[in-house]
């Protein structure tokens, strides 16, 4: 490996890897009816992974376990606001907050409730972080949700474009992700398949494949009234994501 592309993997690897792991989940054709509140508990812990600060007081994924509650409220025309409060226990036994996220979903199209069919949506999101957990602390992601939905099979992609908006990485150029899913339903309530998580570094500007951040998920969706939750085993298939993760999302009943 020359120098050059050492550098490139070094730097790539703290900007990829300093950013809390809150959310682990493809956005789908999902909407709370106007007037309606929802409650969601996001869960993943870092089995193994990286252990090694990419900058001084960073905490780092290895052993930590992150929950997050979603809030979220329907709205009129096909909105939905959100609210996320990211918490982690630390591989260290620490226990810290971790700023909070607002979100606007807005989803102009969706399925048949019987038959199915297509959905398209946009998700947009503001975040701060502490210091600790990204360098940025401020950012905005803009989601793009399309897919098809059938009664059995579900398929659904999310291009996702994150930008810094403050610290020594603000800039108008953004970071490109994106986040596949497909499931087929293997009993009543219960449906299977892969997600896969790819983050290909500024967009236009890739960087190389060893530096991207791909990780590949076995996940479960269970709809089982009063039970409903996703769940998932990740394995890290290039060098900058981490090994092995496990991610749980629950539905709260109100």
């Amino acid at each position: 490996m020359n120098a050059r592309l050492f550098l490139l993997l070094a730097l790539a690897g703290g900007r990829l890897s300093a950013v809390m792991i809150d959310e682990i989940q493809v956005y789908t054709d999902d909407l709370n009816a106007p007037g309606k509140f929802g409650l969601e508990l996001h869960v993943n812990t870092t089995l193994q992974g990286r252990d090694t600060p990419d900058f001084s007081g960073e905490v780092t994924p290895q052993h930590g376990l992150r929950l997050t509650p979603e809030f979220s409220y329907g709205l009129p025309h096909g909105f939905e606001a959100g609210l996320y409060l990211p918490t982690e226990r630390t591989g260290g036994g620490s226990y810290l907050l971790a700023g909070s996220k607002v979100r606007l979903k807005w989803m102009p199209l969706l399925p048949d409730e019987k038959l199915g069919g297509w959905f398209f949506g946009l998700n947009g999101e503001l975040s701060y972080l502490p210091a600790h957990f990204d360098q940025t602390q401020w950012g905005f992601e803009l989601r793009t949700m399309i897919g098809y939905r059938a009664p059995d099979w579900l398929l659904a992609a999310n291009p996702v474009l994150g930008w810094s908006l403050s610290g020594q990485d603000k800039s108008g150029r953004p970071e490109a992700e994106l986040q596949l899913k497909a499931s087929r339903k293997i009993t009543p309530g219960v449906s299977f398949g892969p997600e896969y998580y790819v983050d290909f570094g500024p967009l236009g500007r890739a960087l190389p494949g060893a530096a991207q951040d791909h990780t590949l998920y076995a996940a479960f969706d269970v709809d089982l009234h009063p039970w409903v939750f996703n769940c998932g085993l990740g394995r890290g298939l290039s060098s900058s994501a981490d090994r092995w993760t496990v991610k749980f999302i629950f539905e709260v009943p109100w």
